[in-house]
């Protein structure tokens, strides 16, 4: 079993999941073929929700929640954010922000001014893998369960196919 933030606050707040082991590469990376390891798992790749980290000019930081392979509108979420410009944050600004290093960054358990924003391709899975905060691990919980720990975050159409 594996302890982090994440897994504190679930278990916190009495929330059921399971972990799921990503072999690591030789170089300590998680592995290229995630989708083939979750399909042989009997989880859909798809219902991975990424954690993406932007910067505003602000230097505010706003993670999307997003699942599947959508490609996020930049327009929609610049304007939704009422930004002119929006960059993807670097390395080093993940886990400056976050505390987690990339990899294992969750939607969840996140410091106070770090924006949540969640895509509507969340809802599109009953039980969906979000980042454990340990490099290596991910988490499978219920749909609801995760919507309803991010209840205060904005929630909207960000992505295209």
């Amino acid at each position: 079993m594996i302890t982090s933030p994440v897994t504190e606050l679930l278990e916190s707040n009495s929330i059921p999941f399971s972990v799921v082991v990503i072999p690591l590469t030789e170089d300590k990376n998680p592995i290229r073929n995630l989708e083939e390891l979750l399909q042989s798992k009997g989880r859909d790749p798809q219902s991975v929700v990424r954690s993406l980290l932007f910067k505003t000019p602000s230097d505010d930081y706003v993670l999307l929640a997003i699942a599947g392979a959508g490609r996020v509108d930049w327009g929609i979420l610049r304007k939704h954010l009422g930004e002119r410009k929006l960059r993807m944050a670097e390395l080093d600004e993940v886990e400056d922000a976050t505390n987690y290093i990339v990899g294992a960054v969750p939607p969840l358990a996140l410091p106070d001014n770090v924006r949540i924003v969640v895509d509507d391709s969340v809802l599109s899975f009953d039980t969906v893998i979000i980042g454990s905060g340990v490099l290596g691990y991910a988490l499978s919980l219920s749909r609801v369960h995760l919507l309803s720990l991010l209840a205060d975050a904005d929630k909207g159409s960000f992505s295209k196919e």
